[in-house]
């Protein structure tokens, strides 16, 4: 793939397309691209992450638990896996496994806070976008948990 497509890509992702173009840029060049064979272990849970995954092409499933149970969740092209890990060190909720070749592109939190720090407008966008998210999920659980005390009522 080109710059210019990876670029296209990272762009169509909520959080990413919120980004100038040129620090799109900046992003997809940093951009570390691999590929995995079928099977092939992506990450485990529990591990540490230093930043989110891509997928270009293929598929991957997502397993919290490696109990031989189908995969709680597969994702293809265009997903990105461990959006937050661009943001924040947290530890890998699932194991992530390619179920055929698959491509994806390694987005490193270290490049993300750097081409942040120099698009303030971009660093801006996303603040904003996260705050509305928390805003979102904090209703939801003020939601449930009037929900939950009409039911203990009763």
């Amino acid at each position: 793939m080109s710059l210019n497509d990876d670029i296209t890509l990272l762009a169509r992702q909520p959080l990413l397309g919120l980004m100038d173009r040129d620090a799109l840029r900046l992003v997809a060049f940093a951009a570390e691209t691999r590929t995995l064979r079928a099977g092939d272990v992506l990450f485990r849970r529990g591990e540490g992450s230093d930043g989110a995954f891509l997928v270009v092409s293929g598929t991957v499933a997502l397993k919290r638990e490696d109990d031989g149970r189908p995969a709680d969740e597969v994702v293809g092209p265009g997903t990105l896996i461990g959006e937050l890990a661009l943001f924040t060190a947290l530890e890998r909720p699932v194991t992530a496994i390619a179920r055929e070749p698959t491509q994806v592109m390694r987005l490193a939190r270290s490049v993300m806070r750097r081409v942040l720090g120099e698009s303030p407008d971009s660093a801006q966008a996303i603040a904003a976008a996260v705050a509305e998210r928390l805003h979102d999920f904090n209703s939801e659980l003020a939601s449930v948990g009037a929900a939950l005390r009409a039911i203990d009522l009763r």
